[in-house]
Formats: C-alpha cells, structure tokens, sequence
C-alpha cells in the first residue's frame, strides 16, 4: 500500500488545520491538507520509488525541501509531478499560512492500466526506469474540480465512490491538457512570443473585470494581433475571450461552491454587468442555472 503522508510531530487534534486521507487503496491515495496557522507548517514526506506523485497548490504556497541545500517552491494554482524510478527521496514539505494542496499518489503500474504507453510518453517501457518531473499551471477547469475536495460533503456510504471517481476525473484532466505544438505555428517557435502570450492571459485574467480590447492587450503584451490570436489559440486551444469566458464561469464556480454569496454578487464580480446574461452563459456550459447550482451546495453542507 502506499504510504500516505503524515503529521509526525503535530498533534491533529490542536493544529489550526485539516489533514485528510479522502481515499486510501492499495495502488492509490487521494489527500488534501490545509494550513489554517499564522506560521508554516512543515510534515515530513517522500518521493517514494516507482509511485507517481501529484501535488496540486490552490492557495499559498508550498516548498519542497529535499536537502539543506536544494528545494523547490510551488505557487498557488501551480502543480508538481514526480516519478523517480531509482530510489525513495525524503524531504520537508512546508506550507505556508493559507496554503491548501491536494496529492495524489499512484502506482506506475495502475497508471499503465488507465493509459496506454503513446498517450504518456514517459509509460513506454524504454522510459520507465528515467526520472520524470513536470510542472505546470492548473488550468481553471480543473482548479474547479480540485476545490470540490474541499467543499463537498457526503454521507458515508457515498464517499468512496465519489472519490474514486475524482481520482480519475483528475488524471483525466491532467494528462489531457493540450500541449503547445510549436511545428504547427511558427510564432511559437520563439520562446520570447510565447512569454508575451502567457504575460497576455495572465494580464486578461487579472482584468477579468474590465479586460482590454484585443488591440489594447496586443500592445500590453508587445505583439500584433495577428501573432496574438494566432499564438494564443495554439496554445490555450481557444480565443483570448472564449477562454476568458470559460475561466470566468469556472472561477464562478468556485465563488458558488464558497456559498458565502448570491447569484447576482458572482456575476459582478466576474464582470457580467447584467446578472441575466451571466445566469444564460453560466446554464448554457453546466446545463443547471447558478441558483439552483447554489441551492444544491448549501444543501451538501447541511
């Protein structure tokens, strides 16, 4: 069985945060913790042999200390992926106040059962005995399904299957990311465009109140339209407002998951000035309207 991570020097009972095995099997675990202190909090952990290590940052932050002289940060809606076939790695895991992460861990042989070896590349077997490590930004929609980790609440008997079926959903999620292609659109082939795009989505993102125009963020970002439109779609699979849109429904999402506000308060806050329009577009992509999608939230935590 995979060993799960554990609290070994804090008492459960009296620390101002949550640690919780949501899914324990014998190829897989599934957790979530959250720091609820004013100070970091530090569990010892391990990148253990021939397992496959996901660690998903909603909020905060999180270091990964594997000597006094080496470690690795990871910011809030950001991921890690480890696989180290040689040997197990100890090291620190320190989170900052505020921080929640999700991990998952799984073995290498129960993900060759999911996938095959041309769908991940690092499966075929010439790969398997190569260390692999991966980083990338969680994108909206599966931000969206690991903050229901910490919202959700069911009955006993429904957990596990819930649960189970997350596991998947996320490996879903993850593995099916579209990755740039930088044959396809020659613009990418230059790694100083592909900065600008990215410094473009996260600009549009932080504006998603009031974006700019696609010619005013052309020149926020010091490309012309052409490249941006171009650019942006081969690597986000959608236009700069389409995927926009998306993210404001998902970060909608999330705000209604929260239950700590109203249908028209979210559609203001993700800039739909008419909350009519906001409740259409949010009905039209999860085919249930954003009142009665709050209404069943509130009746899960009760």
């Amino acid at each position: 069985m995979i060993t799960p991570i554990e609290f070994p020097t804090l008492d459960k009972n009296t620390v101002k945060g949550s640690f919780i095995n949501l899914f324990v099997s014998e190829d897989l675990t599934l957790q979530i913790v959250e720091n609820r202190e004013s100070n970091w909090m530090t569990l010892d952990a391990m990148v253990t042999q021939n397992i496959i290590h996901f660690y998903f940052c909603l909020d905060g932050s999180a270091t990964f200390a594997f000597s006094p002289h080496y470690s690795r940060q990871i910011e809030k809606q950001h991921n890690y992926f480890f696989y180290n076939p040689e040997k197990d790695l100890p090291f620190e895991l320190r989170l900052a106040p505020g921080t929640k992460l999700v991990s998952l861990f799984i073995t290498l042989e129960s993900l060759h059962k999911l996938f095959s070896h041309d769908a991940l590349p690092f499966l075929k077997p010439e790969n398997v005995k190569t260390k692999f490590y991966d980083e990338r930004e969680i994108p909206s929609h599966l931000y969206v399904v690991l903050n229901q980790l910490f919202t959700i609440t069911l009955s006993a008997n429904a957990e596990k299957l819930y649960y189970q079926g997350k596991v998947l959903e996320l490996l879903g999620l993850y593995f099916s990311e579209k990755k740039t292609d930088t044959e396809s659109c020659p613009f990418l082939n230059d790694q100083e465009t592909v900065r600008k795009i990215k410094h473009a989505k996260e600009y549009v993102l932080k504006h998603m109140e009031a974006p700019p125009g696609l010619k005013e963020l052309s020149k926020i970002a010091g490309l012309n339209e052409y490249q941006l439109k171009v650019g942006f779609k081969e690597i986000y699979g959608n236009t700069v407002f389409g995927y926009l849109a998306n993210h404001k429904l998902d970060h909608a999402r999330v705000l209604l998951d929260s239950a700590r506000f109203q249908v028209n308060e979210v559609a203001y806050q993700i800039g739909y000035t008419n909350p009519s329009h906001f409740i259409a577009a949010f009905k039209k992509k999860f085919g249930i309207t954003p009142k009665k999608y709050l209404m069943s939230q509130t009746r899960k935590k009760h």
